[in-house]
């Protein structure tokens, strides 16, 4: 691509990315710190992939994403995921009318834009299952009916640690819907203070208004299409992926550790979610850096590791970390 083009592309980038600096601000608000958490949820907005949240209960993560969502002009659902919870109360049911011995169709909270799918894996396989069709065909089909999802449709999902009581895992199928799988943490003292501060108040007014519109979305979001990925960094990429099936190929001593490596929808969304982190940079094109700041959200809960790697106390970070290290950069 000529260095013209690059910089045509630069400047739309720029017009079309900036209501996210007010839409930051206004999430601000609310939000002390979590800087990386926001980014990543607004990488899925606009590189239309889901997201899984992890961390331990008082992070924060229902409070983002409900945040978030009252900032864009957007029709917004909360599901609270629990034990007896039914698919039909996720994605609707049959309604049979006595009068005429006919059915009619009641939807379920799944027909929104952005679904807060609040403790995901406080369900039993069944419930989880349900949203699978959802977040794959962005379609659901309730008895002999199919209906479209309006777009755009996004599932955040939130989660607690697996060794967590009265949890249950999410099946590997529907992890690898998540585009991104992201781990939060506790936030530093500073930002513990001012949460304190913003927070230790019996009425807190914390109120955000909608500054984004669904149209501003779906503009961005074709403008993420437009932003340039060098053949060098494509191959880049499935090096990266290929390198979590095939350590060997790549003189990484990983071989016991990995289970199962990446899936091509890794290489589809390190794509998109590189393209979207350079537009949040106001940036019309891809670096390598882009690539190896997303890549282990997009891959942590795709690299599948072997119960030698538990016992070594290794985990899929330390796999990604080390693919990232070895696979020589163009």
């Amino acid at each position: 691509m000529r260095q013209e083009d690059i910089q045509e592309i630069n400047q739309k980038v720029k017009e079309k990315s900036a209501f996210l600096k007010e839409l930051r601000e206004e999430v601000g608000k609310v939000i002390v710190g979590q800087d990386y958490l926001i980014e990543r949820l607004l990488i899925g907005l606009l590189a239309n992939g889901h997201v899984l949240l992890e961390g331990v209960p008082g992070l924060a993560k229902t409070l983002s994403v409900s945040t978030l969502s009252q900032t864009i002009s957007a029709k917004f659902r909360r599901i609270q995921f629990t034990p007896d919870l039914l698919p039909a109360d996720l994605i609707g049911t049959q309604i049979f009318n006595p009068k005429d011995s006919s059915f009619s169709i009641k939807k379920g909270p799944v027909f929104a834009n952005i679904i807060l799918a609040d403790e995901i894996n406080r369900s039993p396989a069944k419930v989880q299952s349900a949203l699978l069709e959802a977040m794959q065909e962005k379609q659901v089909t309730i008895g002999e009916e199919t209906f479209k999802l309006e777009e755009p449709f996004l599932v955040l999902a939130t989660q607690n640690p697996i060794e967590q009581e009265g949890t249950y895992p999410l099946p590997e199928a529907q992890v690898d819907r998540f585009m991104l799988k992201l781990n939060i943490t506790y936030p530093n003292k500073k930002e513990e203070l001012e949460i304190l501060q913003r927070m230790a108040k019996v009425n807190r007014d914390l109120k955000v208004r909608p500054v984004a519109s669904i149209e501003q979305v779906l503009n961005a979001r074709s403008m993420v299409d437009q932003v340039y990925v060098d053949e060098k960094l494509q191959a880049y990429i499935v090096d990266i992926v290929m390198a979590t099936r095939e350590p060997d190929a790549y003189s990484l001593d990983i071989k016991e550790y990995v289970e199962y490596g990446a899936s091509p929808r890794a290489t589809i969304n390190l794509t998109l979610a590189a393209k979207a982190y350079a537009f949040l940079q106001g940036r019309g094109y891809v670096t390598p850096q882009d690539v190896k700041k997303i890549a282990p959200d997009v891959l942590r809960h795709r690299v599948i590791i072997t119960y030698e790697a538990e016992a070594d106390e290794i985990i899929s970070d330390d796999i990604v970390a080390k693919v990232l290290d070895n696979v020589p950069v163009p």
